[in-house]
């Protein structure tokens, strides 16, 4: 018998193929003076929605324009260990989804999602009264579902995170408020974009609990003076004041919807 010369088992090319067409990464920082169109002090608005997740013990949305993340806590819970600590334990496992990025990226976690994990969790643990929890555990999951910038990331992620830990009512010395600076030329451009994050020299993410006064984490990248990382974390705190109110007015609301 004579074989087709189709194969129906496989699907068959196009006859003709043209080869694909990518962005040049070149312009992004050419056009960043007509990108921004907000001031170097400002940050992007911020939407904040606590109470998403129905299955979660408390849960919070945030939205700053490109960067989308979704946090959900549950706990406190039994740790599993069977040796007995008297604080509770914090994990923070943050998952970048496949489309989150401009390539595709994989499933599984990697290098990136830990990192930035470590930084939320530096950034939120001291905020926590662990004590009162002895062997037991927090599990905060952090789901980033568009990215745009690490920096971003981090500083959304972690107001996400305190505002999903005050929505579950577990005990807390204050919100956390965080907020991203990066030096691009001469100035200094708060809550920098990913483009603004590459073309700047520096980066500085700071981490603070306005209704107390105190930091709880600064992660700088970048070279930069000591005179511009104080200048930066000036600015940073001054807005992460501004911040703060924005999470509790959202909690506020929250509370008279339930």
């Amino acid at each position: 018998m004579a074989q087709s010369a189709n194969d129906r088992r496989r699907i068959n090319g196009p006859e003709e193929s043209f080869p694909p067409v990518f962005d040049d990464d070149d312009d992004d920082d050419i056009k960043l003076e007509t990108q921004r169109s907000r001031a170097p002090g400002d940050i992007r608005p911020i939407f904040l929605q606590p109470g998403l997740i129905s299955q979660a013990n408390g849960s919070a949305y945030i939205e700053t324009e490109k960067t989308k993340i979704a946090c959900a806590v549950y706990g406190p819970r039994q740790s599993k260990t069977t040796t007995y600590s008297e604080k509770g334990r914090l994990n923070v496992e943050v998952k970048f989804a496949p489309f989150s990025c401009t390539r595709r990226r994989a499933p599984m976690r990697d290098a990136e999602d830990r990192s930035i994990g470590v930084s939320i969790h530096q950034a939120i643990v001291s905020s926590i009264r662990l004590e009162l929890f002895p062997k037991s555990t927090i599990d905060v999951f952090i789901t980033i579902i568009e990215n745009d910038g690490i920096e971003g990331c981090i500083a959304s992620g972690s107001l996400a995170a305190s505002t999903a830990l005050a929505d579950a009512g577990i005990e807390m010395l204050g919100l956390v408020a965080s907020c991203s600076a990066a030096i691009v030329g001469d100035d200094i451009q708060l809550d920098p974009s990913e483009a603004e994050a590459r073309a700047s020299s520096g980066t500085v993410i700071l981490a603070c609990m306005p209704a107390l006064d105190s930091i709880t984490s600064i992660w700088q990248s970048g070279q930069m003076s000591a005179d511009l990382s104080l200048k930066c974390m000036e600015q940073c705190h001054e807005r992460c004041i501004d911040i703060h109110s924005i999470v509790a007015q959202s909690l506020l609301e929250h509370k008279k919807t339930d």
